[in-house]
């Protein structure tokens, strides 16, 4: 028994060690200022009649292929693949490459099902339909997720997801990833 009970403890220990780097933490004082300052400045993008246009039509019309694509098959796409690149060389991506400021390490525009409609770069997953950073937006919310270092650009960043607005109703998702090094 006190085998055991030295086993549990040093496990505790290690899990206590490691605890504080395995969750991530929101912004907050200074930072927090400086995430909101760059929200205002990119919230245009919600309501950008290139961002909503291409909205409406990919949600009037998915492509055959973002029903039958999951994350597991998407992860194992490469970022060369016809499928991939269409997605970051389409007008949206191109507009948003042509404006983006240098804080922003990713962004990504969703239809309401939460597939992707254009991208600065693949992301790490297809569909984000059951996270909140699209779910909240399309609350019509906006959503500020902690800061991380973020799986598909290796940079500490924040992700902000907006609502994608046409009128007042959301109709999708903008992601934005902002490098926490470049946020002035």
């Amino acid at each position: 028994m006190p085998r055991l009970l030295n086993c549990t403890k040093h496990l505790l220990v290690g899990l206590l060690a490691v605890a504080p780097l395995s969750f991530a933490q929101a912004p907050t004082g200074e930072l927090k200022a400086k995430v909101d300052a760059k929200l205002k400045e990119l919230a245009s993008w919600s309501t950008n009649a290139e961002v909503v246009a291409a909205v409406k039509a990919y949600n009037a019309n998915p492509p055959a292929e973002a029903k039958s694509l999951s994350n597991d098959k998407w992860k194992q796409l490469t970022l060369l693949d016809p499928y991939v690149r269409s997605f970051s060389k389409n007008a949206v991506a191109t507009a948003i490459k042509a404006n983006k400021p240098e804080y922003v390490t990713e962004c990504f525009v969703s239809g309401a099902d939460g597939t992707k409609v254009a991208f600065l770069s693949k992301t790490s997953f297809w569909s984000h339909a059951d996270k909140d950073k699209h779910r909240v937006p399309m609350t019509g919310k906006t959503w500020m997720g902690p800061v991380e270092v973020d799986e598909s650009t290796g940079q500490q960043q924040i992700q902000i997801g907006l609502p994608v607005l046409d009128g007042a109703k959301p109709i999708g998702s903008i992601v934005f990833g902002l490098a926490v090094a470049k946020m002035k």
